[in-house]
């Protein structure tokens, strides 16, 4: 599993990475979880506003910061 946090670093891109990475150690599940920053590699998935989260290089959420339950649900899809 490819999981992508896209964002500039500030902190609700922190926030979410940290949300994703709480979510896979309760799911017991392993990921590669990459810190997209550059604004060019981000409009590659059309996004509008960050942080976005792209799981196996599908969007899956943008512009907001998901509570870690809410990753978990994206993550068992």
């Amino acid at each position: 599993m490819n999981i992508k946090i896209l964002g500039s670093g500030c902190p609700n891109c922190k926030r979410l990475e940290q949300h994703v990475r709480e979510a896979l150690v309760k799911l017991d599940l392993s990921a590669e979880v990459e810190k997209v920053t550059d604004y060019k590699d981000m409009m590659v998935y059309n996004i509008m506003s960050t942080p976005g989260l792209v799981i196996d290089e599908k969007l899956v959420s943008s512009g907001r910061v998901l509570k870690v339950q809410e990753v978990m649900e994206l993550l068992q899809k």
